[in-house]
Protein backbone atom coordinates (compact mmCIF):
# COMPACT_ATOMS: atom_id res chain seq x y z
CA UNK A 1 0.00 0.00 0.00
CA UNK A 2 1.63 3.42 -0.90
CA UNK A 3 3.14 5.31 2.03
CA UNK A 4 0.29 7.63 3.63
CA UNK A 5 1.91 11.20 4.45
CA UNK A 6 -1.04 12.97 6.10
CA UNK A 7 -0.17 16.50 8.43
CA UNK A 8 -3.11 17.76 10.22
CA UNK A 9 -3.18 21.68 10.72
CA UNK A 10 -4.50 20.51 14.58
CA UNK A 11 -2.18 17.88 16.21
CA UNK A 12 -4.51 14.77 16.95
CA UNK A 13 -1.96 13.82 19.24
CA UNK A 14 1.10 15.37 20.86
CA UNK A 15 3.36 13.94 17.98
CA UNK A 16 5.04 15.29 15.59
CA UNK A 17 2.61 15.23 12.61
CA UNK A 18 4.47 13.10 9.97
CA UNK A 19 4.60 9.69 9.09
CA UNK A 20 7.96 8.24 8.26
CA UNK A 21 7.96 6.95 4.28
CA UNK A 22 8.91 3.48 5.89
CA UNK A 23 6.22 3.09 7.98
CA UNK A 24 2.68 3.11 6.11
CA UNK A 25 -0.61 2.61 7.66
CA UNK A 26 -1.56 -1.25 7.63
CA UNK A 27 -5.45 -1.72 7.49
CA UNK A 28 -6.82 -4.87 8.17
CA UNK A 29 -10.34 -6.78 9.75
CA UNK A 30 -9.25 -8.35 12.95
CA UNK A 31 -11.49 -12.00 13.09
CA UNK A 32 -10.70 -13.17 16.21
CA UNK A 33 -11.49 -17.50 16.20
CA UNK A 34 -13.72 -16.92 13.41
CA UNK A 35 -12.11 -18.14 10.02
CA UNK A 36 -11.13 -21.52 10.54
CA UNK A 37 -14.20 -22.88 11.96
CA UNK A 38 -16.17 -21.43 8.14
CA UNK A 39 -17.01 -23.55 5.23
CA UNK A 40 -14.71 -23.00 2.25
CA UNK A 41 -17.48 -20.93 0.59
CA UNK A 42 -18.27 -18.83 3.68
CA UNK A 43 -14.35 -17.90 4.05
CA UNK A 44 -13.94 -17.24 0.69
CA UNK A 45 -16.77 -14.66 0.97
CA UNK A 46 -15.65 -13.04 4.12
CA UNK A 47 -11.99 -12.59 2.54
CA UNK A 48 -13.70 -10.93 -0.24
CA UNK A 49 -15.62 -8.67 1.89
CA UNK A 50 -12.20 -7.45 3.33
CA UNK A 51 -10.54 -7.09 -0.41
CA UNK A 52 -13.70 -5.12 -1.10
CA UNK A 53 -13.57 -2.79 1.97
CA UNK A 54 -9.58 -1.53 0.60
CA UNK A 55 -8.02 -4.04 3.73
CA UNK A 56 -4.43 -5.61 3.23
CA UNK A 57 -4.31 -7.42 5.74
CA UNK A 58 -6.33 -10.40 8.04
CA UNK A 59 -5.99 -10.69 11.76
CA UNK A 60 -6.92 -14.15 13.31
CA UNK A 61 -6.65 -16.47 16.04
CA UNK A 62 -3.92 -19.48 15.70
CA UNK A 63 -4.29 -21.43 18.66
CA UNK A 64 -2.07 -23.91 20.10
CA UNK A 65 -4.68 -25.76 21.21
CA UNK A 66 -6.36 -26.32 17.57
CA UNK A 67 -3.03 -27.47 16.62
CA UNK A 68 -1.62 -29.37 19.04
CA UNK A 69 -5.29 -30.53 20.94
CA UNK A 70 -3.61 -33.93 22.70
CA UNK A 71 -0.09 -33.97 22.83
CA UNK A 72 2.71 -32.06 22.06
CA UNK A 73 4.25 -34.91 19.54
CA UNK A 74 1.36 -33.98 17.00
CA UNK A 75 -0.31 -31.34 14.71
CA UNK A 76 -2.79 -30.60 13.04
CA UNK A 77 -2.89 -27.39 10.88
CA UNK A 78 -5.60 -28.26 8.39
CA UNK A 79 -7.85 -25.71 9.57
CA UNK A 80 -5.56 -22.85 9.58
CA UNK A 81 -3.90 -24.11 6.53
CA UNK A 82 -7.24 -23.07 4.34
CA UNK A 83 -7.19 -19.65 5.77
CA UNK A 84 -3.49 -19.14 4.55
CA UNK A 85 -4.67 -20.55 1.24
CA UNK A 86 -7.84 -18.20 0.79
CA UNK A 87 -5.68 -15.24 2.56
CA UNK A 88 -2.52 -15.90 -0.17
CA UNK A 89 -5.45 -16.19 -3.05
CA UNK A 90 -6.35 -12.82 -2.37
CA UNK A 91 -3.24 -11.30 -1.65
CA UNK A 92 -3.82 -10.53 1.56
CA UNK A 93 -0.96 -10.25 4.39
CA UNK A 94 -2.10 -12.74 7.35
CA UNK A 95 -1.22 -11.33 11.19
CA UNK A 96 -1.91 -14.57 13.23
CA UNK A 97 -2.20 -14.27 17.07
CA UNK A 98 -0.27 -17.49 18.50
CA UNK A 99 -2.36 -17.54 21.29
CA UNK A 100 -4.29 -20.17 24.33
CA UNK A 101 -3.19 -23.27 25.81
CA UNK A 102 -4.43 -26.73 25.05
CA UNK A 103 -5.27 -29.23 28.04
CA UNK A 104 -1.86 -30.89 28.12
CA UNK A 105 -0.07 -27.53 28.38
CA UNK A 106 -1.66 -26.28 30.93
CA UNK A 107 -0.62 -24.66 35.01
CA UNK A 108 -1.97 -27.45 37.35
CA UNK A 109 -5.50 -26.61 38.46
CA UNK A 110 -6.31 -24.73 35.57
CA UNK A 111 -9.11 -25.41 33.39
CA UNK A 112 -8.91 -22.68 30.71
CA UNK A 113 -7.45 -22.48 27.35
CA UNK A 114 -6.94 -18.73 28.47
CA UNK A 115 -4.38 -20.30 31.25
CA UNK A 116 -0.47 -19.19 30.75
CA UNK A 117 1.31 -22.07 29.52
CA UNK A 118 3.40 -24.12 32.02
CA UNK A 119 5.96 -24.74 29.63
CA UNK A 120 7.28 -21.55 27.48
CA UNK A 121 9.61 -23.77 26.12
CA UNK A 122 6.35 -25.82 24.48
CA UNK A 123 4.51 -22.86 23.31
CA UNK A 124 7.97 -21.44 21.37
CA UNK A 125 8.13 -24.78 19.69
CA UNK A 126 4.50 -24.23 18.51
CA UNK A 127 5.53 -21.23 17.00
CA UNK A 128 8.79 -22.57 15.86
CA UNK A 129 6.51 -24.95 14.36
CA UNK A 130 3.88 -21.96 12.52
CA UNK A 131 6.99 -20.03 11.51
CA UNK A 132 8.45 -23.02 9.74
CA UNK A 133 5.13 -24.07 8.15
CA UNK A 134 3.93 -20.78 6.85
CA UNK A 135 6.97 -18.20 5.75
CA UNK A 136 7.13 -20.29 3.00
CA UNK A 137 3.69 -18.40 2.05
CA UNK A 138 4.48 -15.11 2.99
CA UNK A 139 3.39 -15.14 6.62
CA UNK A 140 6.28 -13.27 8.81
CA UNK A 141 4.09 -11.11 11.38
CA UNK A 142 3.10 -12.61 14.42
CA UNK A 143 0.97 -11.55 17.83
CA UNK A 144 2.20 -13.06 20.57
CA UNK A 145 -1.04 -13.33 22.77
CA UNK A 146 -4.35 -11.27 23.25
CA UNK A 147 -4.91 -9.32 25.93
CA UNK A 148 -2.95 -10.64 28.32
CA UNK A 149 -3.03 -7.83 30.57
CA UNK A 150 -6.61 -9.15 31.78
CA UNK A 151 -7.42 -11.72 33.77
CA UNK A 152 -10.26 -12.75 30.89
CA UNK A 153 -7.23 -13.86 28.80
CA UNK A 154 -4.56 -14.50 30.85
CA UNK A 155 -5.56 -16.85 33.76
CA UNK A 156 -5.59 -16.81 36.91
CA UNK A 157 -4.14 -13.24 36.70
CA UNK A 158 -1.92 -11.04 34.31
CA UNK A 159 1.85 -12.12 35.09
CA UNK A 160 3.90 -9.81 33.52
CA UNK A 161 7.24 -11.59 34.49
CA UNK A 162 5.90 -14.65 32.77
CA UNK A 163 4.42 -13.33 29.97
CA UNK A 164 8.11 -11.85 29.33
CA UNK A 165 9.37 -15.15 30.10
CA UNK A 166 7.14 -16.52 27.08
CA UNK A 167 7.52 -13.49 24.73
CA UNK A 168 11.59 -14.12 25.36
CA UNK A 169 10.91 -18.01 24.16
CA UNK A 170 8.72 -16.83 21.73
CA UNK A 171 10.86 -14.82 19.73
CA UNK A 172 13.71 -16.50 19.67
CA UNK A 173 11.93 -19.64 18.10
CA UNK A 174 10.51 -17.61 16.04
CA UNK A 175 13.44 -15.65 14.75
CA UNK A 176 15.61 -18.57 14.16
CA UNK A 177 12.96 -20.35 11.93
CA UNK A 178 12.39 -17.31 10.03
CA UNK A 179 15.21 -14.82 10.30
CA UNK A 180 12.92 -11.95 8.51
CA UNK A 181 9.83 -12.70 11.37
CA UNK A 182 8.55 -9.87 13.01
CA UNK A 183 7.11 -9.78 16.46
CA UNK A 184 4.37 -7.99 17.72
CA UNK A 185 3.64 -8.10 21.16
CA UNK A 186 0.47 -9.39 22.46
CA UNK A 187 -2.67 -6.38 22.20
CA UNK A 188 -2.90 -4.81 25.28
CA UNK A 189 -6.59 -3.88 26.51
CA UNK A 190 -7.50 -0.41 27.51
CA UNK A 191 -8.00 -1.65 31.40
CA UNK A 192 -7.22 -0.24 34.13
CA UNK A 193 -5.03 -1.73 36.96
CA UNK A 194 -7.40 -3.23 39.30
CA UNK A 195 -9.69 -6.34 39.17
CA UNK A 196 -7.70 -8.75 37.90
CA UNK A 197 -6.33 -6.60 34.99
CA UNK A 198 -3.78 -4.24 34.42
CA UNK A 199 -3.62 -0.65 33.05
CA UNK A 200 -1.53 -1.23 29.39
CA UNK A 201 0.96 1.37 30.54
CA UNK A 202 1.53 -0.58 33.54
CA UNK A 203 1.96 -3.98 32.19
CA UNK A 204 3.79 -2.54 28.81
CA UNK A 205 6.17 -0.86 31.93
CA UNK A 206 6.55 -4.36 33.85
CA UNK A 207 7.69 -6.24 30.67
CA UNK A 208 10.17 -3.96 29.75
CA UNK A 209 11.66 -3.59 33.04
CA UNK A 210 12.50 -7.38 32.09
CA UNK A 211 13.86 -6.38 28.27
CA UNK A 212 10.47 -7.39 26.92
CA UNK A 213 10.32 -4.32 24.73
CA UNK A 214 13.51 -5.48 23.25
CA UNK A 215 11.99 -8.40 22.19
CA UNK A 216 9.45 -7.20 19.83
CA UNK A 217 9.01 -5.12 16.20
CA UNK A 218 5.57 -3.21 18.09
CA UNK A 219 3.56 -3.03 20.88
CA UNK A 220 0.12 -4.65 20.06
CA UNK A 221 -3.07 -1.79 21.61
CA UNK A 222 -6.56 -2.21 21.50
CA UNK A 223 -7.86 1.41 22.61
CA UNK A 224 -11.89 1.01 22.15
CA UNK A 225 -12.89 4.60 22.85
CA UNK A 226 -16.74 4.37 21.59
CA UNK A 227 -18.81 6.17 22.38
CA UNK A 228 -16.22 8.86 21.45
CA UNK A 229 -14.18 9.11 18.16
CA UNK A 230 -10.49 8.25 18.27
CA UNK A 231 -10.05 11.45 17.35
CA UNK A 232 -12.01 13.13 20.00
CA UNK A 233 -9.77 15.10 22.99
CA UNK A 234 -11.00 14.75 26.74
CA UNK A 235 -10.13 16.13 30.14
CA UNK A 236 -9.73 12.54 31.66
CA UNK A 237 -7.88 10.82 28.41
CA UNK A 238 -9.49 7.88 25.87
CA UNK A 239 -7.76 5.15 25.36
CA UNK A 240 -6.42 6.39 21.92
CA UNK A 241 -5.37 9.33 23.53
CA UNK A 242 -3.72 7.07 25.99
CA UNK A 243 -0.70 6.15 23.28
CA UNK A 244 0.92 8.86 24.84
CA UNK A 245 1.69 6.75 27.86
CA UNK A 246 2.82 3.68 25.90
CA UNK A 247 5.53 5.76 24.22
CA UNK A 248 6.90 7.26 27.26
CA UNK A 249 6.47 3.79 28.60
CA UNK A 250 8.75 2.97 25.84
CA UNK A 251 10.99 6.62 25.62
CA UNK A 252 11.53 5.45 29.53
CA UNK A 253 13.16 1.55 28.82
CA UNK A 254 15.10 2.36 25.57
CA UNK A 255 12.88 1.69 22.62
CA UNK A 256 11.35 5.72 21.74
CA UNK A 257 10.82 5.11 18.24
CA UNK A 258 8.80 1.52 18.23
CA UNK A 259 5.43 1.74 16.67
CA UNK A 260 2.01 0.46 17.98
CA UNK A 261 -0.11 -1.35 15.84
CA UNK A 262 -3.71 -1.22 16.41
CA UNK A 263 -4.79 -4.59 16.15
CA UNK A 264 -8.45 -4.20 17.75
CA UNK A 265 -10.29 -1.56 17.19
CA UNK A 266 -14.52 -0.83 17.03
CA UNK A 267 -17.68 -0.49 18.75
CA UNK A 268 -20.89 -2.61 18.97
CA UNK A 269 -24.06 -1.62 17.81
CA UNK A 270 -26.92 -3.05 19.77
CA UNK A 271 -26.38 -4.46 23.81
CA UNK A 272 -28.01 -3.91 26.73
CA UNK A 273 -28.89 -0.56 28.05
CA UNK A 274 -29.31 2.81 26.12
CA UNK A 275 -27.15 3.42 22.46
CA UNK A 276 -25.60 6.66 21.84
CA UNK A 277 -25.55 8.78 18.73
CA UNK A 278 -22.48 10.90 20.02
CA UNK A 279 -24.57 13.85 21.45
CA UNK A 280 -24.21 15.18 24.86
CA UNK A 281 -26.97 13.39 27.00
CA UNK A 282 -26.47 10.06 24.99
CA UNK A 283 -22.55 9.18 26.02
CA UNK A 284 -22.19 8.63 29.35
CA UNK A 285 -23.32 5.08 30.78
CA UNK A 286 -24.13 3.99 27.22
CA UNK A 287 -23.41 -0.10 26.19
CA UNK A 288 -23.33 0.20 22.62
CA UNK A 289 -23.67 2.80 19.65
CA UNK A 290 -26.37 3.74 16.79
CA UNK A 291 -25.42 2.15 13.37
CA UNK A 292 -24.78 5.91 12.11
CA UNK A 293 -22.21 6.57 15.53
CA UNK A 294 -20.93 3.01 14.55
CA UNK A 295 -19.87 4.52 10.85
CA UNK A 296 -18.37 7.92 11.74
CA UNK A 297 -16.18 6.07 14.55
CA UNK A 298 -14.96 3.94 11.63
CA UNK A 299 -14.38 6.77 9.28
CA UNK A 300 -12.69 8.41 11.80
CA UNK A 301 -10.36 5.78 13.09
CA UNK A 302 -8.99 5.89 9.65
CA UNK A 303 -8.15 8.93 9.68
CA UNK A 304 -6.69 9.73 13.28
CA UNK A 305 -4.16 6.31 12.57
CA UNK A 306 -2.99 7.95 9.46
CA UNK A 307 -2.52 11.13 11.20
CA UNK A 308 -0.51 9.11 14.04
CA UNK A 309 2.71 8.65 13.42
CA UNK A 310 3.54 6.01 16.01
CA UNK A 311 0.43 4.10 14.91
CA UNK A 312 1.78 1.48 12.32
CA UNK A 313 -1.42 -0.38 11.73
CA UNK A 314 -4.98 -0.23 12.18
CA UNK A 315 -7.55 -3.48 12.28
CA UNK A 316 -10.73 -3.00 12.68
CA UNK A 317 -13.11 -5.82 14.72
CA UNK A 318 -14.78 -7.04 12.88
CA UNK A 319 -16.21 -7.79 10.00
CA UNK A 320 -19.31 -9.67 10.89
CA UNK A 321 -21.76 -9.71 14.28
CA UNK A 322 -22.05 -12.48 15.59
CA UNK A 323 -25.15 -12.83 16.62
CA UNK A 324 -28.92 -10.89 17.21
CA UNK A 325 -29.07 -11.59 21.49
CA UNK A 326 -28.88 -8.01 22.20
CA UNK A 327 -28.41 -9.46 25.60
CA UNK A 328 -24.10 -9.04 24.81
CA UNK A 329 -22.55 -6.41 23.11
CA UNK A 330 -20.18 -8.75 21.95
CA UNK A 331 -22.44 -9.60 19.01
CA UNK A 332 -22.83 -6.38 16.96
CA UNK A 333 -19.31 -5.34 16.71
CA UNK A 334 -19.37 -6.17 12.71
CA UNK A 335 -19.50 -4.03 9.57
CA UNK A 336 -21.92 -6.33 8.45
CA UNK A 337 -25.32 -7.56 10.71
CA UNK A 338 -25.71 -11.41 11.22
CA UNK A 339 -27.46 -11.81 8.45
CA UNK A 340 -24.71 -10.34 5.80
CA UNK A 341 -26.51 -6.98 5.10
CA UNK A 342 -24.25 -4.11 5.36
CA UNK A 343 -24.44 -1.45 7.85
CA UNK A 344 -23.47 1.94 7.42
CA UNK A 345 -20.05 1.60 8.69
CA UNK A 346 -19.00 -0.52 5.95
CA UNK A 347 -19.20 2.02 3.25
CA UNK A 348 -18.11 4.84 5.94
CA UNK A 349 -14.66 2.86 6.42
CA UNK A 350 -14.60 2.01 2.76
CA UNK A 351 -14.62 5.36 1.56
CA UNK A 352 -11.78 6.72 4.35
CA UNK A 353 -9.55 3.83 3.39
CA UNK A 354 -10.17 4.96 -0.64
CA UNK A 355 -9.57 8.90 0.72
CA UNK A 356 -6.50 7.95 2.08
CA UNK A 357 -4.70 6.17 -1.21
CA UNK A 358 -5.70 8.89 -3.44
CA UNK A 359 -3.85 11.07 -1.18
Amino acid sequence: MTALIICAVTALLPTACTRDDHRPLRLGIAYGHRLIGLSDKDLGDALDEAVDVGARWVRADLPWGDVQPSSPDQYRWSRFDRVVAAAGKRHLSLLPILAYTPPWARQPGCTSDKCRPADPAAFAAFAAAAAARYAPSGIHTWEIWNEPNTGDFWKPRPAPAAYTMLLRATSRALRHEDPSAQVILGGLAAAHSQGGSLSPADFLAAVSARGGNRLVDAVGYHPYTYPYLASDRTPWGTPWEDISGLESVLSAHGTPGMPVWITEYGAPTDGPGPASDGRAGTIDETTHVTEQRQAAIAADAVRTAAATPRVQALFWYSDRDLGTDPSSRENFFGLLRADGSAKPALGAFRRAIAALERK
